[in-house]
């Protein structure tokens, strides 16, 4: 056992990955940040493969590691999925609000830009789900899940869970970077408590889909209705 690498050492495996990549491609001149969904999705997807074999050594299955049962959806989560969803999306109004004087800033709709029609169906099913087995299956199954210590189970998981969207995608600016932070730190405190709490992945695994596919439906419209973004970015 000595010789495995603890599962809370993987934490900020997404902060770097992402940091990584966009200090990359702004060093070879390259800015664009309209493919962050698909980026995102594709490092979901390496997340994933990291987290089950690193759970395997440990004789534990994906489904073991973040404790999810059978049986264990139960028809009054429906409204604890809502209020968490709720709260995703007011931590964002509040925190454009915060750094940016408007509930909808222009950073928040930069992150809508059209990609590819092919790309933008495709990421409307891939990154919603893939989001949420990678992001919970690692701050709550690798983090609350594994750390001993009930207060740092709760602080630094929930912390690396809201800095890693400063680096999704990457932008070098530090008001950005706040408001990206502060966008989620509400929800993921919320999360890691629960979980904490309950040992139950379901609530916030669905209500962080719900999230991601709200996201992946605005950038779909974007992408297939000529002049919707443009026009967005005139209100914004």
């Amino acid at each position: 056992m000595k010789d495995k690498v603890k599962l809370q050492y993987l934490l900020p495996i997404r902060c770097v990955i992402f940091l990584l990549f966009y200090a990359f491609k702004a060093l070879r001149g390259n800015n664009d940040i309209s493919s962050w969904s698909v980026i995102a999705s594709v490092t979901n997807i390496f997340t994933v493969y990291i987290i089950i074999s690193a759970a395997k050594p440990r004789g534990m299955s994906y489904a073991q590691l973040i404790n999810y049962r059978k049986g264990q959806f139960r028809a009054k989560d429906i409204l604890l999925i809502i209020g968490l969803a709720a709260v995703g999306m007011g931590g964002m109004y509040l925190s454009g609000l915060l750094c940016y004087g408007t509930i909808m800033p222009e950073a928040a709709i930069r992150l809508m830009a059209p990609i590819p029609p092919f790309f933008a169906i495709t990421n409307l099913l891939v990154l919603p789900v893939t989001a949420a087995l990678a992001e919970d299956g690692l701050y709550l199954g690798c983090g609350v899940g594994q750390i001993k210590n009930k207060y740092a189970a709760l602080i630094i998981p929930a912390l690396l869970y809201a800095l890693q969207h400063c680096f999704i995608p990457t932008i070098f600016d530090v008001r950005y970077m706040l408001y990206r932070f502060l966008s989620f730190l509400p929800l993921t405190v919320i999360f890691c408590v629960y979980y904490q709490k309950k040992r139950d992945p379901l609530p916030a695994m669905i209500s962080h889909g719900l999230l991601d596919l709200a996201t992946s439906s605005t950038i779909l419209a974007m992408s297939v209705i000529p002049g919707l973004y443009e026009q967005a970015l005139g209100q914004g």
